[in-house]
């Protein structure tokens, strides 16, 4: 699964067009990120920017603007009434699909050693990637403002974590770190913007104060009245979406509406929003109204009917969601050619795709059939006595053909880190400790991939089974082929496991992957016996 991370590094011009539009192009033109947004504002001679990217790009992409702001950007004549101390003011990174915080937190330092290795100027690690606690909280960091930060730094407590000691006027310095994912909400009231506030008081952490805290953690908000909808908005600032998702807040802000006898009239996302909070929304709604809904697009188009998304503008989840996106470059050839093509390419003067992709592909079609068989069930007046079978069988199914689907590719580009490494320089000892080290690395990569799929297709097989029982009899071919398909494409992975676990020196390691490999493998082929019995 692709990696994400997003970066929105605040700089400090938002007059001149040139420094703003020069910005833009130095991320756009690093491969690899996606500029998503572009936010300039004239009173607070400010720009911020929002792009994503995989965790070597967006190093890239940081890196590319800082050189742009180091020669557009002398921060002795800026002017702004927005708190700031650097020209870059302040770059997080933020984790937002199949990347951890201690990556993103390694991202910031790699930005940070290496911008300020290039270009000579100072940053300070905050948030996450703070070392100290006085050093966590970007206002903490900022205070004195540039203004102040030539004395500043003269104090040991106030030295760069990275980049001169010295003040370097120009620039200023740069806060970097990671972060959690920052969500904009607003909540639409019919009512007045006192009683808005009223309600956000409530309702974020810090309440009224310290003796009248609110109930929501990692909120924070205000009410205001929006002219241009004609509306007052509860608006707040989710810090941690896992905390307090966006439906907790919003059915909290219609509690204290209720109350108040004031209508909620939708809400708004601004900005964009990762795909996990749309579909906890939807796992919320579809659990409380005992909803049966599997499909991805189903799901985030029930959490934008029940949340209102739509109620000030449209609200476009290819817009507003950052993992589709960046979908349009999502890195699988193979898996997005036709199924002519595919064959064409296994069948090439080639070696990849070879076995590995063509495994993940027959195990994906496996689970697809028997995810039809399901299908075809469910909903039919004749087969209502086994509804609730279908309910539980379904979405693992659909689910585990899905993830499947990307292993195609996954397993071609699995050697790309071993041949790197083959190809690395070997004329001392130190050179082949390295060269030796990249490769064994690469066949790691190439063992997991295979291994995964293994995994994820042993996650369909009581589906499977439960399919075959009680699934139309009117395809009992169908669950057949998905079951041998199945057994089929993991064997296919067990192959590829195997033949790479040969290079392998950690003997442990190849002990570990060999037991699991093997019990897959002798599950895959219990299950498919017993599926194939079921079917008689």
């Amino acid at each position: 699964m692709k990696k994400i991370i997003e970066c929105v590094p605040n700089f400090s011009e938002g007059r001149d067009p040139e420094v703003i539009e020069a910005l833009s192009s130095a991320i756009s033109s690093v491969a690899g990120c996606t500029l998503i947004d572009v936010d300039p504002g004239r009173s607070t001679n400010r720009t911020v920017y929002t792009f994503v990217g995989d965790p070597e790009s967006i190093v890239e992409g940081a890196l590319a603007a800082a050189r742009v702001a180091k020669s557009k950007i002398d921060m002795r004549k800026h002017k702004g009434e927005h708190p700031r101390f650097g020209a870059m003011d302040v770059c997080p990174f933020v984790p937002v699909a199949n990347v951890t915080m201690d990556e993103c937190i390694e991202v910031s330092k790699q930005f940070a050693e290496r911008a300020s290795a290039e270009l000579g100027i100072p940053f300070y690690l905050y948030e996450e990637s703070a070392k100290h606690d006085y050093r966590r909280k970007l206002p903490d960091l900022r205070e004195g403002e540039y203004e102040g930060l030539a004395e500043r730094l003269q104090n040991p407590r106030w030295k760069p974590n990275y980049g001169p000691e010295k003040f370097v006027p120009q620039w200023g310095i740069t806060a970097t770190g990671a972060r959690k994912f920052l969500i904009a909400y607003n909540v639409n009231i019919i009512g007045t913007s006192n009683q808005a506030h009223r309600i956000a008081l409530n309702l974020r952490e810090a309440g009224r104060g310290p003796e009248e805290p609110g109930r929501l953690r990692e909120v924070k908000g205000m009410g205001w009245f929006v002219d241009e909808y004609n509306v007052a908005q509860v608006t707040v600032n989710l810090n941690d979406f896992k905390v307090t998702p966006i439906h907790v807040l919003f059915e909290e802000v219609k509690k204290e509406a209720t109350a108040l006898q004031l209508a909620v009239a939708g809400s708004e996302i601004v900005g964009v929003v990762p795909r996990e909070a749309m579909l906890m929304a939807a796992d919320y709604y579809i659990e409380k109204e005992n909803l049966f809904i599997f499909e991805e697009e189903q799901k985030i188009r029930l959490a934008v009917e029940r949340l209102g998304l739509n109620s000030v503008a449209p609200f476009n989840p290819q817009e507003k969601i950052i993992e589709y996106i960046v979908a349009g470059e999502r890195n699988e050839p193979l898996a997005s050619l036709t199924l002519r093509g595919f064959i064409e390419e296994v069948a090439a003067r080639s070696s990849a795709p070879g076995g590995g992709s063509a495994s993940a592909a027959i195990a994906a079609i496996g689970t697809g059939l028997g995810s039809m068989v399901g299908k075809l069930t469910w909903g039919v007046r004749k087969f209502d006595a086994v509804q609730s079978k279908m309910k539980e069988a379904i979405p693992v199914l659909h689910a585990v053909s899905q993830q499947l689907i990307p292993m195609i590719d996954a397993d071609t580009s699995a050697f790309n880190e071993y041949m790197e490494g083959l190809r690395m320089p070997k004329n001392s000892e130190a050179e082949r400790k390295a060269r030796i080290a990249k490769m064994q690395a690469g066949l790691r990569t190439a063992i997991q991939v295979p291994l995964t799929t293994m995994r994820l297709g042993d996650k369909a097989w009581d589906a499977l089974c439960v399919v075959a029982q009680y699934g139309n009899p009117a395809s009992k071919s169908d669950s057949q082929v998905g079951a041998r398909s199945l057994e089929t494409g993991i064997w296919g992975a067990y192959q590829n496991v195997l033949i790479n676990l040969e290079g392998i020196k950690d003997e442990q390691y190849k002990k570990e992957i060999l037991a699991e490999a093997d019990l897959l493998m002798a599950r895959a082929t219990e299950k498919c016996a017993q599926v194939m019995a079921i079917l008689g």
